[in-house]
């Protein structure tokens, strides 16, 4: 499953870089809010990281790094959630979202469902060691593999979908 896509890699002097990472943060809160509408959505879902992996697939590391930092922040001020305790980890694992992301986009130079695989594992893996040593509780770094599978399948095949809808853009 590929399909040929137009990926950028937009730099810090560039204003779409901005107008990008605020669209995909404002996705970033939307989709948080819809996902708290289910019970227990947002550990299930893992809301806050679906517009990171677009982000940063579609636009590069800049977009994706500027959403992923900004995204648990904004959402924790405006909303509330994440609570501040857990922003840190989010935020990292969004990071290496961002980072994994881009990366796994300038390697297979298209729209790969492994490029994608690898990002979310990227993420998952690395963030739950970091969990890990944050909170020094081995179940509640685990949660997202544990309650979150739904999500990452959501980011798997929601983000191929999305991707490949945004790839003449």
């Amino acid at each position: 499953m590929s399909a040929t896509v137009k990926l950028y890699s937009l730099n810090l002097s560039n204003v779409r870089t901005y107008l990008f990472a605020a669209l995909f943060i404002i996705g970033n809160m939307l989709f948080p809010q819809l996902a708290h509408l289910i019970p227990g959505g947002g550990l299930m879902l893992l809301p806050i990281y679906f517009f990171t992996l677009i982000g940063a697939y579609k636009y590069g590391i800049h977009v994706g790094i500027l959403t992923a930092v900004l995204s648990p922040v904004v959402n924790s001020l405006l909303f509330g959630m994440p609570v501040l305790v857990v922003v840190p980890a989010i935020m990292f694992k969004s990071i290496i979202l961002a980072v994994a992301a881009s990366l796994a986009a300038r390697y297979f130079g298209k729209i790969s469902i492994w490029g994608i695989l690898i990002a979310v594992l990227a993420y998952q893996v690395i963030g739950t060691g970091f969990e890990w040593i944050l909170v020094r509780d081995f179940s509640v770094a685990i949660q997202d593999f544990r309650i979150g599978f739904p999500g990452m399948i959501i980011q798997l095949f929601g983000g191929y979908l999305v991707l490949k809808a945004l790839q003449k853009v």
